[in-house]
């Protein structure tokens, strides 16, 4: 069975983070600058998702492209070191979207 990446297969509830005000707007581009930071150093390799991904923070759905991205590491199996696990689940925690991370402590290489 082939899995396709695709904007529709997003899970875990996740919302963009917008608020009205300037600092609102601040927000968001701190949060789209951090997600595209993780997505860079993430075990990720298909070119299908980390596209995916890009675009959705392009069209300002950080938490949508988080949980899509972390959502990917978990359905691959993927591992993680301790100190990037560390990083998402800080900004899932910022960004209110603990159930992105929910059970990616299980992929941590000892």
């Amino acid at each position: 069975m082939s899995r396709q990446p695709s904007s529709s297969r997003r899970g875990c509830g996740a919302s963009s983070i917008r608020l009205p005000t300037a600092e609102g707007q601040l927000v968001s581009l701190s949060y789209r600058a951090r997600v595209a930071a993780l997505l860079g150093d993430s075990p990720l390799t298909s070119e299908a998702v980390t596209t995916d991904v890009r675009d959705l923070l392009s069209h300002g759905e950080e938490a949508w492209a988080f949980d899509t991205m972390c959502s990917w590491i978990y359905e691959d199996a993927l591992p993680l070191t301790r100190q990037y696990h560390v990083r998402l689940v800080e900004l899932a925690t910022e960004m209110g979207t603990p159930k992105s991370v929910r059970r990616l402590d299980e992929l941590l290489i000892h």
